[in-house]
């Protein structure tokens, strides 16, 4: 049982949590959704108790384990197996009893070769692998998850996804995940919970919490971080600003107008290969279209310290009506992902009325004009 009442929490002048009042069973799996900046990593944290709350109480019976972002929980000097042992204690488990798991989570994770090395030398996905596998087999109560499992690849999430389901079903406890793929949450999950503006809008069976959320994409937001240290990222990039318009200046998106993507980030890592990715899907997540920029020069390792600027552009008449999903990602070495989870919702509105050639109605997604996709970067 989970129970939160009049939680806020407040960052500077900032408010990322308004009195939230909410009440999760045991044995619940519960999805947590809504726009990015909407508070979901807040609440996560502080249920995590890695932070506290500004106001309000929040009343939990078990242990929790959580897995937020890429490295947390650990200790870059530390092997793989002290890690593992470092947080069974902070849990509250004996050696003994951690001693019983490790097989498991170690199996689990798929990094035996490596159990003995320090955790500073691990990928991301290595991280990720072992932070799951320690926090979902330490026999928590309370299992929370953020999205941080999108930089795992496709079989490592299935294998999580199935893992959390035995968790939840078969063992009765409690497990919290934040995703937006909402066709796979809806297999998962039976309750939803869609936070906006740091508020809970909605409560409710899942089929309804995903269409409340869809229905939103209609009204496009533009995101803006103005404190980077709580700005969607982590140790490498914080997003600054996310920004969806039309690309010929006009007030609405439409088949006609074309749309341009600006995306703003801090990079804190230099002398690697990054790169920034934009990701178009339909709101039951279809691909769409897909572009990537490199941070730097092609090929070679030479970001820098600094804010960057990306506009992707889609040229008018390159993609039909309809509501969208602009997914945000970034990679390092053209290989993994070092960050998965930042997606704005956005319509595009057919108000062509002079019917012929490109202006034509089409089936699909993309249309058959014009279908390019470029884009261009800045660094501050």
């Amino acid at each position: 049982m989970i129970q939160l009442r009049s939680v806020t929490k407040k960052y500077k002048n900032n408010y990322a949590l308004k009195n939230i009042n909410l009440d999760i069973l045991s044995g619940e799996f519960v999805f947590i959704t809504g726009a990015s900046g909407a508070g979901k990593s807040t609440l996560l944290k502080l249920l995590s108790r890695i932070t506290s709350p500004s106001t309000g109480s929040i009343r939990y019976q078990g242990r929790i384990a959580s897995l937020l972002e890429v490295g947390t929980g650990f200790h870059p000097e530390m092997t793989g197996r002290e890690n593992i042992y470092m947080n069974g204690s902070i849990m509250g488990m004996t050696k003994k009893e951690i001693t019983r798991k490790l097989d498991e989570i170690v199996d689990f994770a798929g990094v035996e070769r490596y159990l003995d090395t320090p955790v500073k030398r691990y990928s991301s996905g290595m991280m990720v692998r072992l932070g799951f596998a320690v926090a979902a087999h330490l026999d928590p109560e309370i299992l929370v998850v953020d999205e941080v499992l999108a930089v795992g690849d496709a079989e490592f999430q299935k294998k999580a996804i199935g893992k959390m389901q035995d968790v939840s079903r078969g063992e009765g406890r409690t497990v919290l995940f934040v995703s937006h793929n909402m066709a796979s949450v809806k297999s998962l999950c039976k309750t939803g919970v869609l936070l906006e503006n740091g508020s809970v809008k909605y409560i409710g069976g899942i089929n309804e919490t995903v269409e409340r959320y869809i229905g939103d994409g209609g009204n496009t937001e533009n995101q803006y971080f103005d404190d980077l240290s709580t700005a969607p990222g982590n140790g490498i990039i914080r997003i600054k600003s996310f920004e969806i318009l039309p690309l010929d200046g006009s007030n609405q998106i439409t088949i006609e107008t074309g749309v341009l993507f600006r995306l703003k980030f801090m990079c804190y890592k230099e002398n690697a290969m990054l790169d920034a990715n934009l990701q178009i899907s339909t709101l039951d997540d279809i691909i769409v279209c897909e572009e990537e920029q490199v941070i730097g020069t092609v090929g070679a390792s030479d970001s820098k310290i600094g804010m960057y600027t990306i506009d992707f552009k889609l040229n008018p008449y390159t993609i039909n009506s309809g509501g969208y999903k602009a997914n945000i990602y970034f990679g390092e070495s053209m290989s993994y992902l070092i960050f998965d989870g930042f997606h704005q919702l956005f319509n595009v509105e057919d108000t062509c009325t002079d019917r012929g050639g490109t202006a034509n109605p089409t089936k699909g997604y993309m249309r058959p004009f014009n279908n390019t996709f470029p884009c261009m970067w800045s660094k501050a």
